[in-house]
């Protein structure tokens, strides 16, 4: 059974890798054995060192995902590194939060354009590498709000719908070629993104009252999930969006 989640040997990229969730999934790869490369927008140590201490390889890319040219750019340096590409979390996202009469043209393009636009063109350029070695994984991070609407979001609501139909799309075009490609959509986690909520008496019992879990969720807990999607145990499974929410959807 270990064999099925072991990643071994395997180069996974992690965009947004370097703190939140993009941390937890990212040293969950490494744990199974994968080598991890972190994309973000400012250089950050602390979790490439946390890999390398596993014995594992790992570096650091600086992209800012606004720009159109940083998917190419960032395949093409991990191509000359490492030779291939295995594995694909596309997790980097940012969040605006305004009523929606009053949401600016600058707050919807450049959310859909982190959150929507270079995920699809990660896994196009990662799927196109894949594809010559008849083997990948790809994992996208979608969001409760690829079910629901939410409250003050519509840009953050509308580029999470589109993840989930990104995955599925791409899944019914590269089944059949080796490639899976699955999302994770995390609940009401303890980052950066959730702050405001967190910090908000009466929005913060009331998520923490519809969660059956009782708590926030944590970058630990993707963990499992990534490594999952992202190993041979999965190799049935594609098109799937996996929620890992403590139950909230249940209610």
């Amino acid at each position: 059974m270990n064999s099925l989640f072991d990643l071994t040997g395997k180069v996974a990229i992690v965009t947004g890798g370097s703190t939140g969730l993009g941390a937890g999934m990212s040293l969950g790869l490494a744990e199974a054995g994968a080598d991890v490369v972190l994309v973000d927008r400012v250089s950050s140590s602390e979790t490439e060192l946390e890999i390398k201490t596993m014995g594992r390889q790992s570096m650091v890319i600086v992209a800012d995902l606004l720009k159109r040219e940083s998917p190419g750019e960032i395949m093409k340096k991990v191509i000359e590194r490492f030779g291939k590409i295995d594995i694909l979390i596309n997790n980097a996202g940012i969040i605006r939060r305004t009523p929606a009469a009053d949401f600016s043209e600058t707050d919807w393009d450049e959310v859909m354009t982190i959150n929507a636009r270079s995920v699809f063109f990660m896994c196009q350029l990662a799927g196109r590498e894949m594809l010559k070695q008849k083997r990948g994984k790809i994992i996208n991070v979608a969001s409760l709000l690829s079910f629901q609407g939410g409250i003050l979001v519509p840009s953050y609501a509308a580029s999470k719908a589109a993840v989930a139909q990104i995955t599925k799309s791409l899944a019914n075009e590269w089944a059949q070629l080796g490639i899976n490609i699955n999302a994770i959509a995390p609940g009401y986690m303890a980052t950066n993104n959730t702050k405001a909520l967190r910090e908000d008496p009466a929005r913060s019992k009331a998520i923490l009252d519809r969660i059956p879990a009782g708590r926030w969720g944590k970058p630990d807990d993707l963990k499992g999930a990534a490594v999952f999607l992202a190993s041979p145990a999965s190799d049935y499974v594609n098109g799937h969006v996996l929620v890992v929410d403590g139950g909230w959807l249940a209610r």
